[in-house]
């Protein structure tokens, strides 16, 4: 249980340093995070009650929340680092709903997103973020 004014935490656990115990407690918090996460990707609501059709739906969902960890962890960093904060539905809506146009010219490809946007100056640095990762040999 946590007191989340304070940030102190009761446990029923016997042995332990303070610091040992708040460290657990930390880790089991970002693990809350990640299931809250995945129930909002999909994980909350089956489609069907036939086995086959859930299992495809749970794979789907479990590969839609680690693209999202990974995003996380690998995009949203520098200059993007703003939504890196913000719920699933949030992000969907912030980075994939955003009205823009990627056009070529130079041998290049640019992504122009409108000005007005909110976010606009985190969505193209997302996308740089993501180009610049390595393409493997």
């Amino acid at each position: 249980m946590t007191d989340g004014a304070s940030g102190r935490f009761v446990t029923n656990t016997k042995a332990g340093q303070l610091a040992f115990l708040e460290a657990r407690h930390r880790a089991h918090a970002r693990v809350e995070a990640r299931i809250r996460h995945a129930k909002d990707t999909g994980l909350g609501r089956f489609p069907s009650r036939q086995f086959d059709i859930t299992e495809a739906w749970l794979m789907l969902t479990q590969i839609a929340a680690d693209l999202t960890a990974r995003t996380r962890l690998l995009a949203l960093t520098g200059k993007a680092a703003a939504p890196a904060a913000c719920e699933p539905k949030a992000l969907r809506y912030r980075l994939l709903h955003a009205p823009a146009r990627l056009t070529h010219g130079a041998r290049r490809r640019r992504l122009r997103i409108p000005e007005s946007r909110p976010w606009a100056t985190a969505i193209v640095a997302v996308f740089a973020n993501i180009a610049a990762i390595l393409q493997p040999a």
